[in-house]
């Protein structure tokens, strides 16, 4: 259902006072079902999505739709005409997928158009002091347990189609102060381990790392092995082929209850002396 709501701005000329209408914002209610957003060519209209986007486009809309996104808004501008066409907005914080269906011709329409969530409009006629208890008492129930939700969830975001990604409720995307190579993780074999990203939900962090074999001999990896304080550990494939092959490099997902820089064991630091002394031999 889609419903048009008109803003009206009051200026004062010089001897009268005339109302002047201001471009409409049209409210579409996102229900899971693709939205159609017609565009005029040669004019932007301004998608409020009120959510930190990326925006995936077809490549048939390529030189025909200038797309930017920044700050929960999403600007269309069609270069020239084209048929219904689908982009996906992919909500940063979960993954979730909205689904906008696109047409540009001479009769598209250039109002701004806002999205509305379930529950929106009772949020927003509600008071700031009854918004917050709304969100204290509400509770989040998940499918399964966070580490399995996690280690899925990663996996997903580095292997499968932004579309597929099942959305988490809650999870965020977390900053890594990490080394970038880490060698006190699996020190029982030649590994070359790097951080790659990581994500959170309540109390509960995964992060990603890429595991490669450096060695010219197959290595079956063993969770038993890893060094550090965890909750739960899964590596993408259970061995690595012979270094130079495309079996060499994996992904493991390590799941933690403290920040991953306080699971894992430190790296023993180089003075600048010795670092001085292994370049001169």
């Amino acid at each position: 259902m889609h419903v048009a709501c008109r803003l009206m701005l009051a200026v004062l000329p010089v001897a009268t006072l005339v109302p002047n209408p201001v471009q409409a914002v049209e409210l579409m209610k996102w229900e899971r079902i693709p939205l159609q957003v017609m565009l005029k060519v040669g004019q932007e209209r301004v998608v409020f999505v009120d959510k930190n986007v990326r925006v995936g486009i077809a490549p048939a809309l390529k030189g025909k739709l200038r797309v930017q996104s920044t700050g929960g808004a999403v600007y269309l501008k069609a270069n020239e005409a084209f048929s219904q066409t689908r982009l996906q907005l992919q909500d940063v914080e979960n993954g979730e997928i909205i689904m906008l269906d696109v047409t540009a011709g001479a009769k598209g329409s250039s109002e701004p158009v806002k999205l509305v969530y379930e529950g929106g409009d009772s949020e927003a006629d509600a008071s700031p002091e009854q918004t917050e208890k709304a969100k204290e008492e509400k509770k989040v129930s998940y499918s399964a347990p966070l580490p399995v939700l996690l280690t899925r969830y990663a996996s997903q975001r580095l292997y499968a189609p932004l579309r597929t990604v099942e959305p988490v409720p809650g999870v965020r995307s977390l900053p890594l102060h990490l080394p970038k190579r880490i060698t006190t993780l699996y020190p029982a074999e030649p590994l070359e381990i790097q951080p790659i990203a990581a994500w959170a939900v309540q109390s509960q962090n995964v992060v990603a790392f890429r595991v490669r074999n450096i060695t010219s001999r197959k290595i079956v990896l063993d969770p038993r092995s890893l060094q550090g304080k965890f909750v739960s550990a899964t590596f993408q494939h259970r061995f690595l082929g012979l270094v130079g092959t495309p079996e060499d490099t994996t992904m493991l997902y390590l799941v933690m209850d403290s920040r991953p820089e306080n699971a894992l064991i430190p790296e023993a630091k180089v003075s600048r002396k010795a670092r001085g002394k292994h370049h001169a031999d």
